[in-house]
């Protein structure tokens, strides 16, 4: 398994995901809507991240 299996999606991860799909938009990453679940899940751990850390 891969050192970063595992890991969530932060914002960090889903720019350079949204940045790719942006640069090339018949990627498959673009055509499948993989960016926009990538800033999903982003956004859900963030606040699952700022309701754990109060």
């Amino acid at each position: 398994m891969p050192p970063d299996m595992g890991k969530s999606t932060g914002k960090g991860d889903s720019a350079r995901i949204q940045s790719a799909a942006a640069k090339n938009p018949d990627s498959k990453t673009a055509r499948d809507g993989f960016d926009r679940r990538a800033q999903s899940a982003a956004d859900k751990n963030a606040h699952r991240q700022s309701r754990t850390h109060r």
